[in-house]
């Protein structure tokens, strides 16, 4: 399975994107979006950003503050004012979602 592509629709929605290239997950050390678990950005005229994305695993113990820290940074763009997180579990997240910058990070080697 190849990376997911992530389809964005306006440059609000770009900068939402670079904007979680903040947010580390605290296990891994690499942003959420070389990981692959973004999969879609929507963000409406009114500035509500909806985020689909996925975890790595589903018992994640890290989810609630991962959710804090997507949050904080998707309203640091100026146009976006509330973040939900449609969190989803097909298709299933695995190592072939990394980016190569990610798998480099994490010295995975294919």
């Amino acid at each position: 399975m190849a990376q997911p592509v992530v389809k964005t629709k306006s440059p609000v929605e770009e900068a939402v994107l670079k904007q979680l290239e903040t947010v580390i997950d605290p296990e891994l050390g690499v942003d959420i979006v070389n990981l692959g678990l973004i999969y879609g950005v929507d963000v409406t005229d009114d500035g509500n950003c909806t985020l689909t994305m996925t975890l790595t695993t589903m018992g994640c113990p890290i989810g609630n503050l991962l959710a804090d820290s997507i949050r904080q940074a998707v309203t640091q763009v100026p146009a976006v004012h509330t973040c939900a997180i449609n969190l989803v579990w097909e298709p299933a997240w695995d190592l072939s979602n990394m980016s190569r910058y990610a798998k480099v990070a994490l010295e995975l080697h294919e």
